[in-house]
């Protein structure tokens, strides 16, 4: 009997390992491929070892169905002749990545957890795990957001000022709080978890409700903006009970949604001028007086068309600015304002504070609403937005929800959207997107500490691309071909010599090399 144990065991390694296992397509009508993974098998790249110096490797993602496709080719003294040269100059030095995730929301979590266990830790390895794709920031939203199943927060009880009957919900307890634990365990370095709350305790706001037109009641220094500020650090000591421990928190979830007439779901108004002042007056001496004064502060959590009026209200001024250390900005309405308008500007305006993206989803336009499995197009918004953004000094890029159902939720206000991995309970599967695989192309090569790192172009292209040098010194550059033509091209590395590469029409290239 002790043979076929063994040849199960074995069987059972294989099936779980991160090996470079193929992708299990499967085509729903939107232009492209989903992966399809089960309890046993899903395909990954694994972890990447370079070859040595004088070769490297490229991965390919296309429109055609290539999903990280690994090669490797050598790499030539000489020019090869192509029409287009990117020359990587290596004394042109801009900033370190931080890291790139998604959010645990409880819709987020609810949908792993449909899944059977094996299956859910099948997921979790996708995105955590050393032959997953390199995930390390994860956004916990505090109480509920559109993407729970109702309206909550830790503190319902009118005039508890004390905070005396502050309790994490069961959606917390049961559901993110465990799952966070399992991706922590999985993951090869410590998570950077953010923390972003959507609404104060209705009692606490103008309007009595956590949806709508409303802000805090009072003024900054007063018992409400103070009260506020005491439920970010019993959020932070309630979490600390669980071994989880939060790199940074935001000033909340999209202000001006919060002042907007009739808005729908969770939000808190804030100007620029009271969040500064609640930050300066409130949140930040709490902070410091707690235990967790090493805790990053974010401001904004807000479409980056807001800069760089916003962080010049609130940097500018010297009592708020002690206590912030980073701008986060949302992806939605990008194409409004140009990327060196807002970022740029603000970027030179306030070196000293760091850039970060914490939120952005497909799907959500009124005119192409929800899941749209295997939709190129999709894949190709997130690398556009990701190449712009580190192209303009931020340092990381943070996914909406992790998973979905095939409807694009739950979502208590109907307010359904696309995310990188899809599930499907029934059958016990998830898809991966082909957003899952444009993630994976940065946050799998641009590990933490990661610097950008200057490129130019011999003539005009549309290829849109970034390159970063690696804390061991290897260099990464990123390629995206949204054309439909095939286009030829050549790295130039001054240290190394010449790398030939082809952009297929839609594709998405990723190439890495040892210069040591």
């Amino acid at each position: 009997m002790a043979l076929p144990v063994i040849a199960l065991v074995l069987l059972t390694a294989a099936a779980f390992s991160t090996g470079n296992n193929e992708c299990l397509s499967r085509s729903f009508g939107h232009g492209s491929v989903v992966c399809e993974c089960n309890s046993t098998y899903c395909d990954s790249v694994g972890s990447v070892l370079l070859p040595p110096l004088g070769r490297f490797t490229s991965y390919l993602s296309s429109k055609a169905g290539s999903r990280l496709e690994e090669a490797q080719g050598q790499i030539h003294n000489n020019s090869t002749g192509a029409g287009l040269r990117l020359t990587i100059v290596p004394y042109q030095k801009y900033q370190k990545i931080r890291g790139f995730g998604g959010a645990m929301t409880d819709a987020a979590a609810q949908n792993i957890l449909s899944l059977s266990p094996a299956t859910q830790d099948q997921l979790l390895r996708q995105y955590f795990s050393p032959g997953g794709i390199g995930y390390s920031v994860v956004r916990v939203p505090m109480a509920s957001c559109d993407f729970s199943t109702r309206l909550y927060t830790y503190a319902d009880t009118p005039g508890d000022y004390g905070l005396d009957n502050f309790t994490l919900a069961p959606e917390d307890i049961h559901m993110k709080i465990p799952l966070l634990q399992r991706a922590q365990a999985m993951s090869p370095q410590p998570l950077s978890l953010l923390a972003s709350a959507w609404s104060a305790p209705a009692w606490l706001k103008t309007n009595g409700a956590l949806t709508g037109k409303g802000s805090l009641k009072g003024q900054p220094g007063g018992k409400e903006h103070k009260t506020w500020a005491q439920y970010y650090i019993r959020f932070l000591e309630e979490y600390a009970k669980f071994n989880l421990s939060f790199w940074a928190l935001t000033t909340g979830n999209e202000p001006s949604a919060g002042q907007m007439t009739n808005y729908s779901f969770q939000a808190m108004g804030f100007t620029p001028e009271e969040q500064r002042d609640w930050i300066a007056m409130d949140l930040g001496p709490a902070l410091q007086a707690s235990s967790y004064p090493h805790t990053h502060v974010l401001i904004l959590d807000d479409n980056r068309l807001l800069l760089p009026h916003w962080a010049k209200v609130v940097l500018s001024d010297v009592y708020a600015g002690r206590y912030i250390h980073g701008v986060a900005v949302h992806w939605y309405l990008d194409n409004f304002v140009p990327a060196e308008i807002s970022l740029g500007t603000t970027h030179h305006l306030f070196p000293e504070y760091y850039l970060f993206g914490t939120e952005a989803c497909a799907g959500w336009k009124p005119a192409d609403r929800g899941v749209r499995l295997g939709s190129w197009e999709r894949a190709e918004q997130y690398a556009q937005d990701i190449i712009q953004d580190l192209n303009h000094y931020v340092v990381g890029w943070t996914d909406w929800n992790l998973a979905l159902d095939q409807g694009g939720g739950p979502n208590w206000v109907q307010n359904f959207v696309d995310s990188p991995v899809i599930v499907d309970a029934k059958q016990d599967v998830f898809y991966k997107q082909p957003t899952f695989y444009s993630m994976a192309h940065f946050s799998k090569f641009l590990s933490e500490g990661s610097r950008r790192v200057g490129v130019s172009a011999s003539r005009k292209t549309s290829l849109e691309l970034s390159t970063f040098i690696r804390p061991d010194g290897s260099v990464v550059i990123i390629v995206l071909n949204r054309s439909s033509s095939v286009i030829q091209f050549e790295v130039w590395d001054p240290a190394v010599g010449y790398i030939p590469s082809t952009a297929p029409a839609r594709s998405l290239i990723t190439l890495a090399w040892n210069t040591h």
